[in-house]
């Protein structure tokens, strides 16, 4: 059980970290590749949805990296308090990017909609990881969540959340 645990922590820890690395490679690819891309992926409003989406898959794998720390010194408690302070500064913080986000996306509509879709689709990625971690839990979803989930008709909170609210 135990090390069924800490390789499901690790697997988490460096999913989400390795997504962070292959999606800023293959931002950096297309630029160098594609010319067609430069007015898309350089734009001032999609670079912000960018690092808001690799800002809040760092914080995902950094929250995984700590569990996964505990976990191997077979602590399975919460995080010490100073971590959540830390935790619940990131989601304030979070809030308050993915509001200035939402009025750039406003502001791309109606005077730059050649990259709209772009930045929608960044900044939806980014507002679908914050609510993961922080809210409840989309993703990693097993047989028995999703028969929950069907029983229940809610989603579980996310294990950073649950944490939170315990602090």
């Amino acid at each position: 059980m135990y090390q069924k645990l800490t390789t499901k922590l690790f697997k988490l820890f460096t999913g989400e970290l390795a997504a962070t690395i292959v999606f800023a490679t293959v931002w950096i690819m297309y630029l160098k590749t594609y010319e067609w891309t430069k007015p898309y992926l350089t734009s001032l409003a999609t670079l912000f949805a960018f690092f808001l989406l690799e800002f809040l898959l760092l914080q995902g794998s950094y929250y995984w990296f700590l569990k996964w720390r505990q976990a191997k010194r077979r602590n399975f408690s919460f995080l010490p308090k100073n971590k959540l302070k830390f935790f619940t500064a990131f989601k304030k913080l979070n809030i308050l990017l993915l509001g200035v986000g939402f009025g750039i996306l406003l502001y791309q509509l109606f005077y730059f909609s050649n990259v709209f879709y772009w930045l929608l689709f960044l900044y939806l990625f980014a507002l679908v990881e914050h609510i993961n971690y922080y809210h409840v839990r989309l993703s990693y979803q097993t047989r028995e969540v999703i028969e929950e989930l069907k029983r229940h008709r809610r989603f579980r909170s996310s294990k950073l959340a649950e944490e939170l609210k315990n602090k």
